[in-house]
Order: structure tokens, then C-alpha cells, then sequence
């Protein structure tokens, strides 16, 4: 049976609820967010919940060894974590250059970053969960020790990565990706049970110690000691000096609705910046090529800026706040033509995953998102930890000149973004859109068909997507509107259909009713997605 295989249309309905509901790409890690959440959890513990079973559950996109970032809304406001950690000390553009590398490589133990995650749940207990770390992270540990089937997109993913890495990772430094994730000697296959002891254990240690056993106790000398054994740069000492960052989040007002976003070094900036170069030109029309030319323009010139200028804050040439003004959108409005254009950087003034919403019945809502960045990461795994460590660090610059060069204790342009909408001061609800750098250009598209063209939250996601490449190339889905496809390509766009809908983004969204309390949520129908509500 190819369970993959669905020769028919399917439709999928907004999922209501007034207690709590718990969105997210896999079944079992929105179970887990609503058991906590019926054991006195509130939104918070939940999204942690959810969490760290996805790293159990879908390993293919996230892992302990990754980053999170997170959108909090609680007590009428809304609160940014930036948890993405730096790159260790001793990683140098020159120790890189000296290994015979122009670029950063992909894989190893060279792209290896800090981890934020433990940290990341560590802290959202601390402010402001109901329940002990501990607590919230038993479901996930019951996953890991018992096992669970695998679902058809996460088995997809999984039969591909060993495919590739069968052939790639033939060093010894990878050995534990394969007793981990292949133990049989092969990816666990579509409805198989595949369990991880170890990653239980870790996660036991995570919980009993608040995250402290990761960053300066047993997992860390273990992540040090391998590190060493194997000529790696993280030690224990990057590890012990991460602390998360809470932030403010950054927002533009578009059409009457506030789209929040985690101000840089992540890239939710651009689908600001794209949203206010849209906001120059008519209002936009569903099905129409017109209208689809503006936003695929708009969205270029956003992304090459974004691209050119964003990274940690303190080491970009151009200031935030500037690439979200008015004069700004003004600027690269007036750049849009009738025709694709090619885009260049804006001249500069003189002088890139899983993805969970939460909601609970007194109005705390969470938008989380959390990443080992290319699949299963740097393809490195702690020997009898289950830790998968992620490449984030893949997307350093080795040229000293470019804003996002790497630089020891330097965090780099990320790429997974959490979303967030308000109205008139009171939350409409978390949304997201996971997929490297895909997910401005879905909280582009998901805030259009939102508030523009007033789809429900289900509807808003099983929308045909675009996709942006370069250039002029522009990819779109299956179901994508051939007519469409065929005028924009009239415009001077290269339109390529793909296959599957695999790089489109995968999403989630709750919105609260502000007169009646009442959650209404969509799930991605291109994964495993699913909602759980109470």
C-alpha cells in the first residue's frame, strides 16, 4: 500500500474549540500539547509540550540540538524569545578557510551553532508556564521510550535523508546518526515503530534539571567530549555562557491588521518589508494576474534586501527600523514595473523547520518555531544522547566584508520565523509557515489571503503557493491556476511548475474570536498536520 498515493481531491474544514487548541505538522505532538494543557498547562506549557515531542516525532525537520524563536501573547501583550544561539569561539573565517573551504559547508562539524532550544523551554516555563519543565516534557519522553508509527510525510523525508546520507556521511564522525535514526540498517519505514531510549533519557535530563544538565552539566561534557575527540569548535564553555533573548517584536500595520514578527537576526522582517512595498499598490484581487505580478515583485525586492542587510543587529549597515518605514516601501514600490524585473540591493542610505500554535481558554496564545535547519541538521549525533545537532552556522558568510560574515559569538541570518496577528490592540492569533526561505514568503501569502481576501484559517493555507527562487524564476505547486502560471509567464516571469508540494511551506493557524473567545484553527495539508483541541 503507498500511503503517499491519493489519486482524489480532499478537503479539509476550520476546526473550532473554546478551551484549548493545539496546531502543529504532526498528530501525536499536538496530542501532547492538549494532555498537558488538560493537566492545568495553560498555552505555554503546551507549545513546550508540543515542542519537544516534535523533536521526537519529526525528526526529519527539528531536534534538541536546534534553535526556536517564539511569539507570546499573554496578559494583552505580545512577547518575542529569540532563542538561536552564536557561533562558538574558535570558529574563525580563517580556521574555516584553512580546512580548504570558500564557503561554509553544509554538513559536519563545521556548521554547528549553539543550540537554543532546551534553553528556549527552559525560559518559557520559567516566565511564564503553570507547570514544571518536567511535567511538559513526559509525553515527548513516552514517545521516545514506547515508540510510535511513523506518518507518510515524515517517513518521505526520512527515506530520503538516509538515501543521501548513505553516500555522503562515510566518516566516523557520523556513526551515530546512523545507530540513531537507522538501526536496522535502513530509514524506518511509513507505519513502522521506531523508538529512541536515549533521546527519553535526554530529555529526563532536560526536564529534571530546568535545561541546566545541556548547557553546563552530563550532556554538555558529552557534547564537549565529542567535540574534541572529533576536531569540532563547540565546547562546553559556548555552551555554559548561552543565555535566550527576550525581545521586542517587530510589526507593520497592514490594511487595519498589526503582523508582528521577531526582529533580526531571523528574516520575518521581509515579509514586513513586502507587505508594506505591496501596500503601495492597489489592493490586492484573487485570481489575478495583475495583482500575482505585484506581490511576486514586491516580495523579490523585499528578499534581496533582506538577504543583502539582515543579521544580528549590531552588525548591519542599515537600521531596521528604516527597512520597515514608509519611505522605504515607497522606494521599492516605485520599482515595480509592468514586466519581472531582475532585482538589486537597496542603495543604501548615506550617513531562512517545524512550526506549532496554542491557544488556551483564557486567551494566552503561543506561536513557536524550532529547527535543526537543513533536515536532520549538521548530520552530527551525540553517541547515546539523541541529540541531533543542527548546521544553522551553514548560512555564515566567509567574506569579512559582508554584513552576515562569521565571527565568533555571532549569530547568523535565520531563517525560521514565528508570525503573529493583532486588530485594534487585541490578538487575532499565531500563525506560521515552516520551510528555510519559504516562510517570509508564506506569511506574505498567508496575511493576503487573510485579510485581503478574507479565507478562513484552513482555507488561507490550502491556497496554491508561489515560490520565489531568483532572478526571475518563479516555482508554483500543483493546483496552481494554469491560466495564472501562463500570464505571469506573458509578464516576463519564469514559471516553473513543480511536482510535489513538498518546498512550499507547511503551516499552521489559530485565531481567537475577541467577542466570544472561541479558536478556529487550520492545519497544513501538506504534511502530517493536524489540530487537537479541548
Amino acid at each position: 500500500m503507498d500511503y503517499l498515493y491519493n489519486p482524489h481531491p480532499s478537503t479539509r474544514h476550520t476546526v473550532f474549540a473554546k478551551n484549548g487548541m493545539v496546531a502543529t505538522s504532526q498528530p501525536l505532538a499536538a496530542q501532547a500539547g492538549i494532555e498537558i494543557m488538560r493537566r492545568g498547562g495553560n498555552a505555554i506549557d503546551a507549545a513546550i509540550a508540543t515542542a519537544a515531542a516534535l523533536t521526537v516525532v519529526e525528526p526529519t525537520s527539528n531536534g534538541i540540538g536546534g534553535d526556536a524563536f517564539a511569539l507570546v501573547w499573554v496578559n494583552n501583550k505580545l512577547h518575542g524569545l529569540n532563542a538561536s544561539g552564536p557561533a562558538p569561539q574558535a570558529l574563525t573565517i580563517d580556521a574555516v578557510k584553512a580546512q580548504g573551504h570558500d564557503k561554509m559547508p553544509v554538513h559536519g562539524l563545521t556548521p554547528i551553532t549553539v543550540p537554543g532550544v532546551p534553553a528556549a523551554w527552559a525560559e518559557l516555563a520559567r516566565k511564564f508556564g503553570n507547570l514544571p519543565l518536567k511535567e511538559s516534557l513526559e509525553p515527548a519522553i513516552r514517545y521516545a521510550e514506547e515508540g510510535y508509527p511513523l506518518t507518510p510525510i515524515l517517513g518521505k523525508y526520512w527515506n530520503l535523508a538516509y538515501k543521501k546520507y548513505s553516500t555522503s556521511f562515510t566518516t566516523e564522525e557520523f556513526d551515530a546518526w546512523f545507530t540513531t535514526f537507522a538501526p536496522d540498517g535502513r530509514a524506518p519505514e511509513i507505519g513502522e515503530l521506531w523508538k529512541s531510549p536515549d533521546h527519553a533519557a535526554t530529555l529526563q535530563s532536560i526536564g529534571a534539571s530546568n535545561a541546566e544538565s545541556f548547557y553546563t552539566g552530563e550532556l554538555a561534557d558529552k557534547i564537549d567530549a565529542f567535540m574534541q575527540q572529533h576536531g569540532g569548535y563547540l565546547t562546553k564553555s559556548d555552551l555554559a555562557n548561552y543565555q535566550p533573548e527576550w525581545v521586542k517584536p517587530v510589526s507593520t500595520n497592514y490594511r487595519g491588521y498589526d503582523v508582528h514578527e521577531i526582529p533580526p537576526n531571523g528574516q520575518g522582517m521581509i515579509a514586513l518589508m513586502a507587505l508594506n512595498i505591496l501596500s503601495e499598490m492597489n489592493s490586492p484581487v484573487p485570481h489575478d494576474t495583475q495583482s500575482l505580478h505585484e506581490q511576486i515583485e514586491s516580495m523579490k525586492l523585499a528578499f534581496t534586501d533582506g538577504q543583502a542587510f539582515i543579521t544580528e543587529p549590531s552588525a548591519m549597515p542599515i537600521k531596521p527600523e528604516h527597512l520597515l518605514s514608509k519611505a522605504y516601501a515607497q522606494q521599492r514600490a516605485a520599482k515595480i514595473a509592468a514586466t519581472a524585473t531582475h532585482p538589486e540591493p537597496y542603495e543604501l542610505p548615506k550617513g531562512g523547520t517545524v512550526y506549532l500554535a496554542t491557544a488556551d481558554g483564557e486567551g494566552n496564545m503561543v506561536s513557536f518555531i524550532q529547527s535543526n535547519y537543513m533536515g536532520f541538521g549538521s548530520g552530527i549525533v551525540i553517541p547515546g544522547t539523541g541529540i541531533a545537532l543542527q548546521n544553522r552556522g551553514a548560512d555564515f558568510s566567509l567574506d569579512p566584508n559582508h554584513p552576515n560574515a562569521l565571527k565568533p559569538g555571532k549569530r547568523t541570518f535565520h531563517t525560521i520565523i514565528p508570525g503573529f496577528l493583532t486588530k485594534n490592540g487585541q490578538a487575532v492569533g499565531p500563525f506560521g509557515i515552516m520551510g528555510g526561505y519559504m516562510q517570509p514568503q508564506g506569511h506574505f501569502q498567508v496575511a493576503i489571503n487573510t485579510i485581503d481576501y478574507k479565507l478562513n484559517p484552513q482555507a488561507a493555507l490550502d491556497a496554491p503557493r508561489w515560490q520565489w527562487i531568483k532572478d526571475n524564476l518563479v516555482h508554483v505547486e500543483p493546483g496552481f491556476p494554469n491560466h495564472l502560471a501562463q500570464a505571469l509567464t506573458r509578464l516576463g516571469h519564469q514559471i516553473q511548475p513543480t511536482l510535489d508540494s513538498g518546498s512550499f511551506g507547511r503551516g499552521q493557524i489559530i485565531w481567537r474570536n475577541p467577542e466570544t473567545g472561541i479558536l478556529s484553527g487550520g492545519t497544513e495539508s501538506r504534511t502530517d498536520g493536524a489540530i487537537a483541541v479541548w
